[in-house]
């Protein structure tokens, strides 16, 4: 799996996608807070169970940095919400069923899998500046632990 071809300083693609109410979320809204993006492949699973609900945990650290916490994937918006409603969680889930903004980010590239090729979400995260340009990019994530990582990154990056 290749890393995205996105890196930090550049300006963040553009991001308008429903959430699991049917409300668009768009980047532009979010104008003025850090956002940290993060691509995962499917509602559910073990990785992505795990990854999602370390956010929801730490959503109000994130908060308290002026950032808001938003997942990604291609399942649709009634399995987000069954996803939201199961694992409890608190964190934005966007639903991206064309691979539109995955394409746009560079995370919808070929895997493989038990000597098989197919399409998917390579789990990667982007932290975006309140200007709306990426500040960071961490590649091939592990689920476990990610979210803490990404908060270091933030705070790091604020210089606190």
């Amino acid at each position: 799996m290749a890393k995205t071809s996105l890196t930090a300083g550049e300006k963040a693609p553009a991001l308008c996608l429903p959430d699991p109410e049917g409300n668009d979320v768009s980047l532009e809204d979010l104008k003025g807070k850090w956002v940290v993006l993060y691509f995962y492949p499917k509602d559910n699973t073990s990785g992505c169970s795990i990854e999602a609900m370390e956010f929801t945990k730490l959503k109000g650290d994130f908060e308290e940095e002026g950032a808001v916490v938003i997942g990604v994937s291609k399942d649709s918006q009634k399995s987000h919400q069954r996803f939201i409603e199961k694992k409890e969680l608190g964190i934005t889930l966007l639903s991206d069923e064309s691979t539109e903004l995955q394409q746009s980010y560079d995370v919808w590239q070929l895997k493989k899998m038990a000597g098989r090729e197919y399409m998917g979400t390579v789990r990667t995260t982007f932290l975006i500046d309140p200007e709306g340009n990426i500040a960071k990019v961490w590649d091939k994530v592990k689920a476990k632990g990610h979210a803490g990582a990404v908060l270091e990154g933030l705070r790091e990056i604020k210089g606190e």
